[in-house]
């Protein structure tokens, strides 16, 4: 028997010395990094519309996960509202909470910065 039947398995499936192997179908997963900054300029939108929760993070500078987090506290600054049962952020209230955080925010000082001014010793 001269032909394609006497192919062995291997051949069939092909060769070991392959470097080509079939890859494995890899399950999606959510992006968990910092968003880009935001392409639009929040104080130009109205107040009454809506942000999702990407374009809010990307507006606070924080991860989606973080935003997430946040929405387990019923008391958090940022507040939110359920559409669809997706989570929308509505301009003024992101615009209250940026404000907010500039108030309380103290400005950072260097490590080696004493309370009195001095400098670290050597």
């Amino acid at each position: 028997m001269d032909g394609k039947d006497e192919r062995t398995r291997v051949e069939a499936v092909g060769s070991p010395d392959r470097t080509e192997t079939p890859r494995p179908t890899k399950r999606r997963r959510k992006n968990r990094g910092m968003p880009p900054p935001a392409p639009f300029d929040i104080d130009t939108l109205p107040g009454s519309s809506n942000l999702t929760a990407l374009e809010a993070a990307a507006v606070v500078r924080r991860t989606p996960g973080a935003l997430e987090l946040w929405r387990r506290h019923p008391n958090h600054p940022l507040k939110w509202r359920y559409v669809d049962g997706r989570p929308l952020y509505r301009v003024d209230a992101v615009r209250d909470y940026l404000a907010q955080r500039n108030r309380t925010t103290k400005t950072p000082q260097p490590h080696n910065a004493h309370g009195d001014g001095r400098g670290a010793r050597p």
